[in-house]
């Protein structure tokens, strides 16, 4: 088929735009990757470089010397992420499509109360004294889990507001009259047509449970508990307390540790996972993110 010069020029710039656009994503992870890689005295003589005058692996080095405790923070994480995805999805799909229901005894009510905990919080100080207390969760490994991230009224919302434009209400007359109870349209009807939303607000919880470190600081005291977020901050903590020690100090035994290349390492490894797992659920996020913010 041939284009008018007009829908060439647009092509062209939308290519472009387009381009442009994945070059800006793409290029601070190979500067991220690349200055994990340098050398630190080059880091702080010449900055940040994708081709560095002078490569060195040490920051990676410390990292696997660390590899026990890393690998086991990493399990906890995974775990964690993967038990509170389909948590946070089972709750919040239930709660969504109970407030989708018109039929919904004091369904303004409840609408209403959902939408009230995005603007108030109980605070810091009596959820710590709730979660240790009183669910006695401190170093456990519910402590990754539970707190803050089991239900989020955003993505309640988003999920509601999905089933409600997205799903007819004809499809749940009609399986009411064959006999279908609440929970078997749940089960048959919203889980399956909702896969869009489910996706993306899974993404969402995902990636929240993937980068939390404020559990693991908050809860946990042992060490050993640590996810892969909270371990690499005390990987952080621990080489600035060397560093402000070694300052000053002439001794052989306090050789310059690559703080700089490390914080780059530990960015570069604790993003990797999800940088992978993305790709794969984007179309999903992409209709369930549109779809799902209409207002209802």
């Amino acid at each position: 088929m041939i284009k008018t010069k007009g829908e060439k020029a647009f092509l062209f710039a939308s290519h472009f735009f387009l381009a442009v656009t994945t070059l800006c994503v793409i290029v601070p992870f190979i500067l991220l990757f690349m200055s994990s890689i340098t050398d630190e005295n080059e880091l702080i003589a010449h900055g940040y470089s994708f081709w560095p005058g002078k490569f060195s692996l040490e920051a990676y080095h410390y990292l696997i010397r660390k590899g026990s405790s890393i690998f086991r923070a990493y399990g906890l994480t995974i775990a964690a992420t993967c038990v509170g995805t389909i948590a946070h999805l089972l709750m919040g799909s239930m709660l969504a499509f109970c407030l989708s229901m018109k039929t919904l005894p004091g369904r303004k009510f409840w609408n209403l109360y959902v939408f009230f905990t995005m603007l108030f919080s109980g605070g810091l100080v009596p959820t710590y004294l709730l979660y240790t207390n009183t669910l006695h969760i401190k170093n456990t490994f519910w402590a990754l889990v539970v707190p803050y991230l089991m239900l989020n009224a955003v993505h309640v919302l988003l999920m509601r507001t999905f089933f409600s434009n997205s799903i007819p209400s004809a499809i749940f007359d009609a399986a009411e009259i064959d006999g279908a109870g609440t929970f078997t349209i749940y089960r048959k009807i919203i889980l399956p047509l909702g896969k869009p939303i489910l996706v993306t607000v899974g993404l969402f919880a995902a990636l929240d449970y993937w980068n939390d470190w404020l559990n693991g600081l908050y809860f946990m005291s042992d060490m050993s508990m640590y996810g892969i977020q909270t371990f690499l901050y005390r990987i952080m903590e621990d080489i600035r307390t060397l560093a402000s020690t070694a300052q000053g100090a002439s001794s052989f035994a306090t050789i310059q540790i690559p703080s700089t290349a490390i914080r780059m390492a530990i960015a570069f490894v604790a993003i990797i996972p999800i940088a992978v797992l993305y790709p794969f659920l984007q179309k999903y996020f992409q209709e369930g993110i549109t779809l799902g913010a209409v207002k209802g």
